[in-house]
């Protein structure tokens, strides 16, 4: 199944569901309590802080992700979750130096970050995995990720790795996800999501983000519903 595939079945189905965060019955999110609007205010937050990082907004990308960081890593400290989102803006960071010492007038050359050293964008993402807990190959998958995201490769595979490994962190299961017959070599459906919320990212409208935070909805709200089955 194509990125494309995917990534139209999600965002028709969640439309089906919501309506720009509108509930079943009708209500806006704004409107009701509990988890639904927590896990609404997360994605929220989520695509918030790749929107500051798009305008060059270092600190209040990071307050952002560190909303998120201490909602979906419960064990974690304020101040190592605030570690945590500060580390992931450091590597967004380092990647767009990157970019732009590989540019010419704005354009990326490809081959040129194929060759490129990812190891200051690496560091900070282990900084992360060291603060969370989670296996160390976090940070390698996500530098891919990034690097292939720019050079027209799969960087869609490093990315649904990194973020199966987060979400092993973040739900405290080492074994997610957990399928009953077949397809055990996939990713989940949780991680798909994360990245049909990275491909939205890539749209840049307006229309995009309010699909994104449609997407990554249940993604938070899955996240909060196994801390509360602790």
């Amino acid at each position: 199944m194509s990125m494309k595939t995917i990534t139209r079945y999600l965002t028709r189905s969640d439309s089906t569901q919501t309506d720009h965060g509108n509930g079943s019955d009708g209500t806006s999110y704004r409107d009701r309590t509990g988890i639904d609007r927590q896990a609404r205010y997360l994605a929220e937050e989520y695509c918030s802080g790749f929107q500051l990082h798009d305008r060059r907004q270092h600190d209040e990308a990071v307050e952002a992700f560190f909303a998120v960081d201490r909602s979906q890593f419960v064990d974690l400290t304020e101040e190592d979750a605030q570690e945590a989102a500060t580390a992931y803006v450091d590597a967004l960071w380092a990647k767009d130096e990157i970019e732009k010492r590989h540019s010419t007038d704005g354009e990326i050359d490809a081959d040129a970050i194929a060759d490129a050293d990812y190891t200051p964008v690496r560091e900070p993402l282990e900084r992360r995995a060291a603060v969370v807990g989670m296996d160390g190959r976090y940070a390698d998958e996500t530098a891919v990720a990034f690097q292939y995201h720019k050079t027209g490769d799969d960087y869609w595979t490093p990315f649904l790795e990194a973020q199966m490994i987060e979400l092993r962190s973040a739900l405290g299961d080492d074994d997610h996800p957990d399928k009953p017959r077949g397809g055990q070599s996939g990713y989940g459906p949780l991680a798909c999501r994360y990245l049909v919320g990275v491909e939205l990212h890539d749209m840049h409208s307006t229309d995009a983000w309010e699909e994104a935070i449609r997407v990554m909805t249940p993604y938070y709200r899955q996240i909060l519903e196994a801390h509360r089955s602790r």
